[in-house]
């Protein structure tokens, strides 16, 4: 084990004694652990100082941002004063953005012609996730299914040749759509929230986000690729507030499309018809695609709260105004963005997908071999650019 890579760690996991949640999973190894849990915590200025030894000391690299994110973080706690563009941009790389309405326009004109009918688009789009959604007692077969279905796929497509699963579990009074514990030696736990029905190509894309095209692929190829193999231990702990996380919810959120829109498309269409949906795929799947920049106004709240200082009800109004979905599910976005470890990390599913987006370009050829890249490197926020035309 390198020096450097311990000193993360371990600067990590004295610093989550503070700021509880700031470690996701760790599975590295146990005396390292084992030495924080023993030691009495250490105070937050002297973990600034640490971090910032260890700053002037790493390369640029990978490492290096890691360390840069779990510092930013440090100072917040040591009682630093941060703007919210600045801590979103310390810990994951990137700068928050607002969606325009130009942009919501764009998107609204899409859904007209793929939702046509009377009453306004707001109505016709929640009458269309109702009428799709997956009915409630069938959902935890059609997840079933759906895991079952992909991860063949993934071991065809990913590399993924070692993987011990994981169990899924239903869960309610959460902020989040679901949640992937990973817990080592190729396991992890898979958390829905029963709360929140969606349309049945929304629940596709959460279960493969969250499995076999996104966390636990992801998970598993690193553990084997670059801790076992290559000795990479400090890919063996995750770290929120870090560009890892942009990197992470990117690849989970650009993933399912690998699998919806090639050619096994035909099988994911069936899944969902034999749990009880009348669905046109295509026209559904291109529906879940219009919508997505509407979505991204949930990223907004954050910004619009630490940044320019709105209350949480103005916050909501706004989301009422401009989203299409059901006003508890707006309730759940700010009530996600006003955890303090989910402020600035809300930013990472619209940033994330964008910019991983870009770098897998068009091309399938070049989209697999990329995602292969994403799911078994060390990727940093910078290497995200797409592919050379």
């Amino acid at each position: 084990m390198s020096e450097p890579a311990e000193r993360y760690i371990l600067l990590a996991l004295r610093l989550d004694r503070h700021d509880e949640g700031l470690v996701e999973s760790y599975y590295g190894p146990p005396e390292l652990r084992a030495r924080v849990d023993a030691e009495a915590p250490v105070p937050p200025a002297e973990l600034v100082a640490e971090a910032d030894r260890l700053l002037e000391e790493l390369p640029e690299g990978w490492l290096r941002d890691q360390v840069g994110g779990v510092r930013a973080r440090a100072g917040m706690v040591a009682g630093e004063t941060w703007t919210y563009a600045d801590e979103v941009a310390a810990c994951f790389g990137t700068r928050p953005t607002r969606t325009t309405e130009d942009q919501l326009e764009a998107a609204y004109a899409d859904l007209e012609g793929l939702l046509p009918g009377p009453g306004s688009l707001g109505e016709r789009y929640r009458a269309w996730e109702h009428a799709t959604q997956v009915p409630p007692d069938g959902v935890p077969a059609f997840v079933d299914r759906v895991i079952e279905v992909s991860r063949e796929h993934a071991r065809r497509l990913f590399g993924l040749e070692q993987d011990a699963g994981f169990t899924v579990e239903y869960v309610r009074g959460e902020s989040w759509m679901a949640f992937h514990e990973y817990l080592g030696d190729l396991r992890a736990t898979v958390s829905v929230n029963a709360d929140l029905p969606r349309s049945a190509v929304e629940l596709l894309h959460t279960v493969l986000h969250e499995t076999y095209a996104g966390h636990h692929v992801e998970a598993c190829l690193k553990e084997t690729g670059l801790v076992r193999d290559r000795g990479l231990v400090e890919s063996s702990i995750v770290v929120v507030p870090t560009p890892q996380s942009l990197v992470s919810e990117g690849l989970a959120e650009v993933g399912p499309s690998l699998l919806l829109d090639g050619p096994d498309r035909a099988t994911y269409a069936g899944l969902v018809r034999d749990a009880g949906v009348d669905t046109d795929f295509a026209r559904d799947r291109a529906v879940a695609a219009a919508v997505e920049p509407v979505q991204r106004i949930g990223a907004d709240a954050g910004r619009l709260m630490y940044e320019e200082g709105w209350s949480t009800s103005e916050v909501l109004e706004y989301l009422d105004r401009w989203a299409l979905v059901d006003r508890a599910i707006l309730e759940n976005v700010v009530r996600f963005v006003a955890e303090p470890m989910n402020r600035g990390y809300i930013n990472c599913y619209p940033q994330g997908r964008a910019r991983c987006g870009e770098y897998l370009g068009h091309d399938p050829g070049v989209r697999l071999a990329r995602f292969r890249t994403l799911v078994t490197e060390q990727v940093r926020v910078g290497d995200l650019v797409g592919p050379e035309l």
